[in-house]
């Protein structure tokens, strides 16, 4: 492996024999870059795992490019690598411990010493079993040895220089099962697992907690140090053993009785200071349960404004006005709130439950503490009525808890009341503004129809004595033309036409004036036309701010509620058509002034 091919020309015509192109001209180097001295081309980093002093698997190639192998020559033979873009061989799974690999496709004439000489550069090889046929199986002495074998698994082998069919073969390497690797693996898994143990057993012996030191004999130095640790709350625990240790022993005699019953009655009095450390637990846990009761307590009341809130903005005033997916969204935060708030009211009842159990429980047992010795029968009676006084405390809390829940669901109730009341005042108010206004546009109109009712009368009696006169001007005319020629009358019938003529053109007016026509000024006329116009350029309807906006770029000075009064009165012409539903309900006035051509 890695010797230099000094002649180009002979790898070229190996490669004619193989079936492969050949890769340059007789007589010129194959690759211009070819370095004979190393036997690669320069800036291709070699790919061969059995380099010597290289013990590890060749690292993985990335899939996008092909593994590029080198030629190896050997003493007795060539190998010469497969085509780079072919697939890579297949392999059967490699079994545990796996040492031996199986060769197939060797030449015919390929002997022992040429498979040692081909495989002996992957590892040392233990043991060699060729078979008649062209295949055998090769045993190596470490388990890696294998990988680098596995490489040269589609190699084409030639021997020498012979073109001959019996002298040439393409390698197939393959792992191989052999008891021999089976049970050396079997071997090195249990020595593995001896070792283990060993570790486990070590690292227990190492976390195991340290024997108790031992216990000192009993003397009349170490009995006093022992008493007065006794009295010592830190070292109290350390000197009860060492006590203890010493009675069993039965260090106790008529010698050191009365050492060892001053000590006992050392450890007695620490039973009072027990209980006083337990009664200061108890009031500190009494304390916090107060803190959580309270805390629980607001917990609620703050729950139960949410879930009003919630309540409040589900009703048909305020729901109305927000989208379908709103509406989802606050119903859902109501069952949760709702669930929440119930699982805490109940959690809160059943501590009070507790609480009352544990006090009948005392009430249960007073009547026991009360037979105890004369000594302690002032101490339990005002530990009992502590106790009383301290359960007459918690029910009395219940009661104002329970209180303040049925204010707070009355004040629910009411609160709902008072919303309904509320609500009907407030359309009630409503509706009676909307009758006054009503009503006072009905009296504004009935003030002006008297008033143009006035003035068609006035009107009328002008007219009448306006008649008056020119009929007794008329009969006066008559008279003196009676003692006229017939040209006379015929001149006095044109001036009583013209006379007529004139009365004619007066009574114009006077039936125009009678009439009572919705439009009075100039002034509306050219209102009602640009209102026509704009609405039939809006053939679906306009609201009257809408129209109000567009008048009032012409004239500044218009005003919405002249416009609607003056819409209203023209009937014939313009329409006022409510749409939507609920919330979205809006008034729209429509142009109709062709349906009223045709109507009036």
């Amino acid at each position: 492996m890695g010797l230099p091919m000094s002649d180009p020309t002979a790898w070229a015509t190996a490669m004619n024999n193989l079936g492969m192109a050949p890769m340059g001209m007789t007589g010129q180097p194959l690759l211009p870059d070819f370095d004979p001295a190393l036997g690669m081309m320069t800036g291709i980093p070699p790919i061969n795992p059995m380099m010597p002093g290289l013990g590890i698997v060749p690292p993985p190639i990335p899939p996008d490019m092909p593994a590029v192998k080198e030629i190896i020559h050997c003493k007795s033979c060539t190998l010469f690598p497969p085509n780079p873009h072919l697939p890579p061989p297949a392999t059967r799974e490699r079994p545990p411990g796996c040492k031996t690999v199986f060769v197939g496709g060797l030449p015919e004439n390929g002997t022992e010493q040429i498979i040692m000489e081909v495989f002996e550069q992957c590892g040392e090889v233990i043991a060699i079993r060729k078979s008649k046929k062209n295949f055998c199986h090769i045993r190596f002495a470490e388990e890696f040895m294998v990988d680098k074998a596995l490489y040269l698994s589609g190699y084409r082998i030639r021997l020498g220089s012979s073109t001959d069919k019996k002298d040439t073969g393409r390698l197939h390497v393959d792992f191989a099962q052999a008891r021999d690797d089976l049970y050396e693996w079997e071997c090195k898994q249990r020595m593995l697992a001896r070792e283990e143990r060993h570790r486990r057993r070590l690292e227990e012996e190492r976390f195991r907690p340290p024997s108790p030191p031992p216990v000192v004999h009993y003397s009349d130095h170490e009995c006093s140090v022992v008493a007065e640790k006794l009295k010592d709350d830190t070292k109290f625990l350390e000197a009860i053993q060492t006590l203890l240790t010493w009675i069993e022993r039965g260090e106790v005699n008529r010698r050191t009785a009365n050492n060892f019953y001053s000590m006992i009655q050392s450890a007695n009095s620490h039973i009072r200071r027990l209980v006083n450390e337990k009664a200061a637990h108890e009031k500190e846990m009494e304390e916090a349960k107060e803190k959580f009761k309270l805390a629980l307590s607001g917990i609620l009341v703050q729950f139960e404004q949410i879930v009003a809130v919630y309540h409040s903005a589900s009703k048909q005033k305020a729901w109305d006005h927000f989208t379908k997916a709103q509406r989802k969204n606050i119903s859902v935060w109501c069952k949760q709130a709702e669930e929440i708030r119930n699982i805490h009211n109940d959690e809160l009842m059943g501590i009070r439950r507790e609480e009352e159990m544990e006090m009948s429980d005392e009430e249960i047992e007073d009547p026991s503490e009360m037979k105890e010795t004369e000594e302690s029968a002032l101490v339990s009676q005002v530990e009992a009525l502590k106790e009383e006084n301290d359960s007459l405390r918690w029910q009395l809390d219940a009661y104002r808890n329970e209180v303040e829940l049925l204010k707070q669901e009355q004040g629910k109730a009411s609160r709902d009341e008072d919303t309904t009341k509320e609500q009907q005042m407030k359309l009630l108010q409503q509706a009676l503004q909307g009758m006054q206004k009503h009503l006072l546009k009905v009296q504004d109109e009935y003030k002006k129809r008297e008033a143009e009712l006035e003035k068609v009368r006035e009107d009328k009696l002008k007219i009448e004595t306006l008649l008056e006169n020119l009929k007794e001007q008329q009969s006066i005319v008559d008279e003196e033309d009676k003692e006229r020629d017939a040209t006379d009358c015929q001149g006095n019938d044109s001036s009583t036409s013209r006379v007529c003529a004139c009365s004619q053109e007066k009574e114009c007016p006077v039936e125009k004036t009678l009439s009572n026509s919705p439009v009075k000024s100039e002034r509306e006329v050219l209102l009602v036309g640009i209102i026509s116009t704009f609405l039939h350029v809006h053939p679906f309807g306009a609201s009257i701010e809408y129209i109000c906006s567009y008048l009032q770029r012409l004239d500044s000075k218009i005003c919405t509620a002249e416009v609607e009064v003056l819409m209203t009165r023209l009937q014939n012409t313009f329409r006022q058509e409510l749409s939507g539903v609920g919330a979205s309900l809006e008034k729209r006035w429509k142009f109709c002034g062709f349906d009223g051509l045709k109507m009036t």
